[in-house]
């Protein structure tokens, strides 16, 4: 998949997976490969996860890993259930649309 396709995307793919548990920035890239998405490199990752902490979508908390040092899990906040929901919406309409769009013979 082409970075700049993904880029339009991977922010609602990231609430989504935050929504399902809290989660730390390392486990968030496993979790992308592990659902097909393996281009995005921390590099991508980190900022995105700050940029969604900036924009009140996400908090991030410092714990111990109990495995070494301490990891920032993120949850998603009321705003980021919000958004996650308008993203699952728009993304519902604009992937059928070109589905529809890819079938034309």
């Amino acid at each position: 998949m082409s970075s700049q396709m993904l880029k339009g995307i991977l922010e609602g793919c990231i609430l989504k997976i935050i929504s399902q548990k809290e989660i730390y920035g390392y486990e968030m890239n496993l979790k992308l490969k592990e659902y097909g998405i393996s281009t995005v490199s921390d590099g991508t990752i980190y900022p995105l996860l700050l940029k969604l902490q900036k924009q009140d979508l996400i908090v991030g908390e410092m714990r111990s890993s109990g495995e070494g040092p301490m990891r920032k899990y993120y949850k998603l906040t009321d705003k980021g259930k919000i958004q996650l929901d308008l993203f699952e919406k728009q993304w519902e309409i604009l992937s059928s649309s070109v589905n529809n769009i890819l079938k034309v013979k």
